[in-house]
């Protein structure tokens, strides 16, 4: 498994993808036809596909940056406080 406990078939998974995946899984759960025990494996592969999803997220805004004016007037970079 990779970090935080997910499994690598799921750390591969592009935002996109893990997020369509949690989709398709949110819409059977909310059914309630499946039975329960592959309901409960559903809900696990949820919740890594969740924590994969924020990973990802969390990854793109810290490479998200913002244009600022020095003290000269220059032009630059840093990273924008997106909190």
């Amino acid at each position: 498994m990779a970090k935080n406990n997910i499994p690598a078939d799921i750390a591969k998974l592009s935002f996109e993808d893990a997020l369509e995946q949690l989709e398709d899984i949110v819409r059977e759960l909310e059914e309630g036809s499946g039975e329960l025990d592959a309901s409960i494996k559903a809900y696990e592969r949820g919740a890594h596909l969740k924590l994969h999803c924020e990973g990802k997220l969390k990854e793109a805004q810290q490479r998200v940056e913002k244009v600022v004016l020095g003290a000269n007037g220059a032009p630059g970079l840093e990273p924008a406080d997106l909190d």
